[in-house]
C-alpha cells in the first residue's frame, strides 16, 4: 500500500524534481552576485520574471504556431499563476527578509509542503499515512539545521506574517502547476504559456510594488562577481532568468505532472541543499557540518515519503 504503483512514471519524476530544485537552489547564489553590485531584491525580482518573459517568447509563438488556444479559465490561471507563485513569492519573501534574519524567512517560507499537506488533509479528510508525517518532521527538522537558523535570528511578528504568505504562495505553485502538467479532470494551460504568461503578469506587479514604492526598485551596471571571477551585471542576470526561473519552474510544472502536488513539493525541499552547494561554489560560504547533516535529513524525509505517498496527481 505504501509502495509507488506507478515506478515508471516517477523514477523520471524524481529526477525532473530534483533539477529542478538544483535550478532553482542557484538563484540564491546568483542573486547575491547582483545584490553585492547595488540592485534591490525587487529588481533582481524583475529580472528574471522579465527575462524569462524574454526568452519563452519563440517557444511561446511556436505553440500557439501549432494551434493551441485558450479556452474558458486559462487566462485567469495564467493571471493568477503570475500574481500568486511567481510575483507575489518573491515579494512576499523580500518583504519578510526586511524584517526577519534570511534563514528564518527562508525557513517560514518552506513549511510550503506542510501546508500543502494540511490543506489536502484538511479538504479530503484523509489522514496522511505515518510514515508521511514523519517524514514532514523530518524534513522541516532537517531545513532547521541547513539554514542554522538558531544562530542570531531575528524575529519579527510582521515578518513572521510576510514569511507565512510566501509559504501560501509556494504551495500555490505547487497547487497551480499540477493544473499545466496534465492532472486528472484538469484541463490547464500547457507550461510553457502559463510561465510565460505568468512571468509578463508577474513583471507587471513587480514593477507596480515598486511604482508605489513598497519596495525599492534599483538596478546598476557595475559588474558583478561570481565563482571567484567578475562578469558583466547581465550574466548573471541571464543566468537567473535562464537557469534558475525559466528551467526551474519548467521542470517544476512537469515534475508535478508525474509525482502529484505533494509529493513534488517535498522533493522541491532540495532547492535548500543546492542552494547551499551552490554558494559554496559560487561565493565561496561553506557548509557546515550542522548543514551536511540537516541536508541528509531532507534526503532521508523525501526518500521517506516516497515510499510512503501514492502520486495524488493534484
Amino acid at each position: 500500500m505504501g509502495a509507488d504503483r506507478t515506478p515508471a512514471r516517477t523514477a523520471p519524476g524524481l529526477a525532473i524534481a530534483l533539477l529542478s530544485g538544483f535550478a532553482f537552489g542557484l538563484a540564491g547564489p546568483f542573486a547575491a552576485s547582483l545584490l553585492a553590485a547595488g540592485w534591490s531584491p525587487l529588481a533582481v525580482a524583475l529580472g528574471r520574471l522579465a527575462g524569462t518573459a524574454v526568452l519563452l517568447v519563440v517557444p511561446l509563438a511556436v505553440v500557439l504556431a501549432r494551434g493551441w488556444r485558450p479556452r474558458a479559465g486559462h487566462l485567469r490561471a495564467v493571471a493568477v499563476y503570475g500574481l500568486v507563485p511567481l510575483a507575489g513569492a518573491q515579494v512576499c519573501y523580500f518583504s519578510a527578509v526586511g524584517r526577519l534574519s534570511v534563514g528564518v524567512a527562508l525557513l517560514i517560507e518552506y513549511t510550503a509542503p506542510v501546508l500543502l499537506l494540511a490543506w489536502t488533509w484538511a479538504r479530503t479528510a484523509a489522514r496522511p499515512r505515518p510514515a508521511t508525517l514523519l517524514g514532514a518532521g523530518l524534513a522541516i527538522a532537517g531545513l532547521v539545521l541547513v539554514l542554522v537558523v538558531g544562530r542570531g535570528a531575528a524575529v519579527d511578528v510582521v515578518g513572521v506574517l510576510w514569511g507565512l504568505a510566501a509559504a501560501v504562495c509556494l504551495a500555490a505553485y505547487f497547487h497551480l502547476s499540477a493544473g499545466a502538467a496534465g492532472a486528472p479532470g484538469v484541463d490547464g494551460p500547457p507550461g510553457i504559456v502559463l510561465v510565460a504568461g505568468g512571468a509578463l503578469v508577474g513583471s507587471a506587479v513587480v514593477v507596480l510594488v515598486g511604482v508605489v514604492g513598497l519596495l525599492p526598485l534599483r538596478a546598476t551596471t557595475a559588474p558583478i562577481d561570481l565563482a571567484g571571477a567578475t562578469a558583466p551585471w547581465w550574466v548573471g542576470v541571464v543566468l537567473v532568468a535562464a537557469l534558475s526561473t525559466t528551467l526551474a519552474y519548467l521542470t517544476g510544472i512537469a515534475a508535478v505532472g508525474r509525482l502529484g502536488s505533494r509529493l513534488a513539493s517535498f522533493v522541491g525541499l532540495s532547492e535548500v541543499l543546492f542552494a547551499v552547494l551552490g554558494a559554496w561554489w559560487l561565493v565561496a560560504q561553506r557548509p557546515t557540518l550542522a548543514q551536511v547533516t540537516g541536508g541528509a535529513l531532507v534526503v532521508g524525509a523525501i526518500a521517506l515519503i516516497r515510499w510512503a505517498e501514492v502520486p495524488d496527481g493534484m
